[in-house]
């Protein structure tokens, strides 16, 4: 499993940004943080009909992968895991663009709104710096 993407599920995990199971994903998603919601490719159709409700009423995007339960699982090593969710913007576009970077025609709309949302917090970021820094 060299899958880039799969590695930076890994990474993510590493990073503590990222929900695994459904009952975090959720708990996470009412507090706000969700960025990425990421159901497997043989993910049972109710878990994915959740997914789909989460994420319209929070605005996270939500992709399905082309990865199974099982490995999302040995990549995470975390049981099966069916839905995850990524809560950092920046670990969300880097993994959007590895999934687009292999299946373009899958993944490339998911990867430009990724950008854009990442792009727009670092818009707000540099605002805020230059703001900080204006008052020293």
């Amino acid at each position: 499993m060299s899958d880039g993407a799969l590695n930076m599920l890994g990474l993510a995990k590493k990073a503590g940004k990222l929900e695994i199971g459904l009952d975090s994903v959720t708990a996470c998603v009412r507090q706000g943080r969700a960025e990425l919601i990421l159901c497997a490719a043989d993910c049972g159709e109710s878990a994915r009909r959740a997914c789909r409700h989460l994420a319209q009423d929070s605005g996270a995007a939500l992709a399905e992968l082309v990865y199974t339960k099982a490995q999302l699982g040995a990549m995470l090593g975390r049981g099966s895991p069916g839905v995850i969710a990524l809560t950092d913007t920046g670990l969300a576009d880097s993994l959007s663009k590895k999934l687009a970077g292999a299946y373009p025609d899958r993944y490339t709309q998911l990867s430009e709104l990724m950008s854009r949302r990442a792009q727009k917090l670092n818009i707000g970021k540099g605002k805020r710096r230059m703001k900080n820094e204006s008052n020293v």
